[in-house]
């Protein structure tokens, strides 16, 4: 067993993680057509918007908070913050977000899966995505009664720490992973293979969703009109001050 455990939370994460990268880099180069996320707002638009909402909001939150709770250094916050405030707090903010997230993602994935025209429109993996996208959710929320009981900051510690090994290339002690209980095993090997699925479904739209951040550091785009058939230099006659 210990080697399972070594494996899951020693090797696996990196196999995800260079899955992750290169094959992302591989379905922008070679099929970019695909890099999108198609929208069935024009099929029934009734629940999108509550569910499409609700969900983004829910999922962002939750994943920027992962990001902050497991890559921070305890010296980091540990200034002005206990462990055991930290654990308290993310279960209350986790807890707001997850249930704006779980309302949003069952709404879209009751449309996907009860809407006939959605559902004969829809590629498996669209369906496949909201459903293991919803279960990951589910498992996080079933965490937060267990994370209550352990106020003291110590399972969130180890959890850090291991978060914190990974991406410093240190050694792991798998052994102190594997006394956790079942879901907080589950949600992180879970987790880890939605990065592994992440290049081969649609999710790969949120890397221009984090693009578009670029657009509002681009220049004005310099639009010509084709009807006047003018060569470059040329004063518009029509506009005012033209040949001044």
């Amino acid at each position: 067993m210990s080697g399972v455990y070594g494996f899951l939370f020693q090797v696996y994460p990196y196999v995800c993680f260079t899955v992750f990268l290169l094959g992302s880099l591989l379905r922008f180069d070679q099929n970019q057509y695909t890099w999108k996320s198609d929208s069935s707002q024009l099929l029934r638009k009734g629940s999108l918007r509550w569910g499409s909402n609700l969900f983004h909001f829910g999922i962002l939150f939750l994943f920027f908070g992962h990001m902050v709770g497991l890559f921070t250094p305890h010296a980091v916050y540990g200034v002005f913050m206990t462990a055991g405030n930290k654990q308290v707090l993310a279960v209350v903010a986790g807890g707001i977000a997850g249930a704006a997230c779980f309302v949003g993602l069952s709404l879209l994935l009751h449309r996907r899966v009860f809407d006939p025209r959605i559902r004969l429109t829809s590629h498996p993996t669209d369906i496949a995505v909201l459903v293991v996208l919803w279960v990951q959710l589910v498992v996080g929320l079933i965490t937060l009664p267990i994370s209550w009981q352990h106020a003291d900051g110590s399972v969130m510690l180890i959890l850090a720490d291991w978060a914190q090994r990974i991406v410093t290339l240190r050694p792991v002690d798998a052994t102190a992973l594997s006394l956790l209980p079942w879901p907080y095993l589950f949600h992180i090997v879970f987790g880890m293979t939605i990065f592994l699925l992440f290049p081969f479904s649609r999710l790969v739209h949120v890397w221009s969703g984090f693009a578009t951040i670029a657009f509002l550091f681009r220049p004005h785009q310099i639009v010509r009109s084709r009807r006047l058939n003018l060569p470059a230099g040329h004063n518009d006659p029509r506009q005012p001050g033209a040949g001044a």
